[in-house]
This record gives structure tokens, sequence and C-alpha cells, in this order.
């Protein structure tokens, strides 16, 4: 399923929106940008030999590991790879959840959890 960049765009902006406003409170200097798939410079510096492996990526220093010293930065960032995206997916319902699932894993990482962590919330377990 290919979506147009605008079409795309505005599914992640409907997933941004979408996070619970006690989130969106907290998030700050951070952008989300697109890109067609992760470069290979990228998939080998994460150990990776597909593009395909990478659907989204956190950049950044997490919330949880700044200390009073920390400001005058650039924006953290998260990155949403577009192509593998769509290739995971057959139809647009399908991108706007994998987008959906993709924004709130990496706003995850943004927050200082770990993949075991988010496995677990992604997995309805608590604790």
């Amino acid at each position: 399923m290919r979506l147009t960049p605008e079409e795309f765009e505005r599914i992640i902006i409907s997933a941004l929106e979408g996070l619970p406003g006690s989130l969106k409170k907290r998030m700050e200097n951070i952008d989300v940008v697109i890109e067609h798939q992760a470069s290979p410079d990228l998939l080998s510096e994460m150990g990776l030999k597909s593009p395909f492996d990478l659907l989204g990526l956190y950049q950044g220093i997490p919330i949880n590991q700044r200390g009073f010293y920390y400001g005058n930065v650039l924006p953290d960032k998260i990155t949403l790879f577009r192509l593998p995206i769509e290739s995971a997916c057959r139809t647009r319902q399908e991108i706007e959840e994998k987008v959906r699932e993709v924004v709130v894993h990496e706003i995850g990482h943004y927050f200082g959890l770990d993949e075991d962590r988010l496995e677990e919330l992604e997995n309805g377990e608590e604790g």
C-alpha cells in the first residue's frame, strides 16, 4: 500500500494529536521527521541488514536521563521510515495502526523506556 507524502504526514500528525494530553504536555524540543528508509550507514551502525527492519528511530537523550545541566541543545528526533511502514501494510487502516504503534514506541524511548518495558506495555502487561 502506498500513500502520497501528504497523506502519510497527515497520518503521523493524527497519531501525535491522539496521544494522551498528559504525555503531550511533557514533550518538548522534539522533532518528528519522515524519511523514505534508513540509510545503509544507519543500518550498519544498528547492526541491521535490511532497511525494512527499521520502522522508526528515536535519537536524543531520554528525559529521565537529563540532569539539571541539560539545556540549549538541538531537538531530540523521532524518524519514521515511510517505505518500510507502507511495505508492512496492505490497507490505509493498517498504515494508520502501524504509524500509531511506531509513534508510541519511539515516544516511549523519549520518556526513557527500554525495549523490554516497551514490549511489556505493548503486550498489555502492567507493572
